[in-house]
């Protein structure tokens, strides 16, 4: 892992109990940071709360409950960080969920359930905090999205559409936010080996079944994926893209003529497809 700025000590984490939240934070405490992880699942983020101390006794460690669809939930968290610490170099908007579902039979709800988790959670949370970075001069916003939100997964418009505005709300706010000394970055990985799949809703059990292989099945694991971030961060990357064969497919969205990459894509997602009986 690379050695941190001097202006990278405090760290807080949505969905930090688990998968790539719980592998920055530990990364993060490696580093001497003073880390505060949130999560919905009590047990987890007190075992996480445990390991981080253990990793690093001599630097506090804190673990509180915090739903991300509940504004005040997040800012009992800015409030009490900005007492106890004097402020926060380094917001982590991580907690999300999966849907998968064909386009016809995707419920409504199940559009309102993903987007008030993986969009509007990110939003809530730099909304609260945005107002600590601009009285201290100084941040960094980390907004995790998905190659899903660059590129045009079938099947999984719900989740493409969530990650996508994340994508769009990060780069808006980083034109928005700095002058005022904020740094925001947005990341995108592929998949990799995380715990997506235990939320996942989805109207197709193989493809839940699908989801689980895929993560599995990762080249990268998610210490590997947390420490390619922090290495953006530390860079104040603007795009964060830790897969090398996602960023290539990306960039031939953007440049190729649409029926090639169509070709290239459809090629590159045709095992996700779930075979039939």
């Amino acid at each position: 892992m690379s050695t941190l700025s001097s202006k990278t000590k405090r760290v807080f984490i949505t969905g930090g109990a688990s998968g790539l939240g719980r592998a920055l934070a530990f990364h993060y405490a490696h580093a001497g940071c003073q880390v505060c992880i949130a999560d919905v699942s009590d047990a987890r983020g007190e075992e996480t709360r445990q390991e981080l101390q253990r990793i690093s006794p001599s630097t506090e460690m804190l673990y509180r409950h915090a739903d991300v669809t509940h504004e005040e939930d997040l800012q009992i968290i800015a409030d009490e960080l900005n007492q106890r610490w004097g402020g926060l170099d380094v917001l982590i908007n991580n907690a999300g969920v999966a849907q998968a579902g064909a386009i016809e039979d995707v419920l409504l709800s199940d559009w309102e359930w993903i987007l008030n988790i993986n969009l509007l959670g990110v939003v809530r949370g730099c909304k609260v905090f945005t107002p600590i970075f601009k009285r201290q001069g100084h941040g960094h916003i980390v907004n995790i999205a998905s190659m899903a939100g660059l590129l045009d997964v079938p099947r999984m418009a719900s989740y493409n559409v969530s990650k996508a505005a994340v994508v769009a709300l990060s780069g808006t706010l980083e034109q928005e936010l700095m002058d005022a000394g904020i740094h925001v970055s947005v990341v995108c990985p592929s998949f990799f080996q995380t715990n997506l799949e235990e939320t996942m809703r989805t109207t197709d059990p193989s493809l839940k079944k699908m989801m689980g292989k895929l993560l599995s099945s990762g080249k990268l694991s998610a210490e590997q994926v947390a420490e390619k971030i922090v290495l953006g961060v530390e860079k104040h990357e603007s795009y964060i893209l830790p897969h090398i064969a996602g960023e290539r497919l990306w960039l031939a969205k953007r440049y190729l003529p649409q029926r090639l990459y169509s070709k290239l894509f459809q090629r590159s997602v045709s095992r996700m497809k779930p075979r039939k009986n």
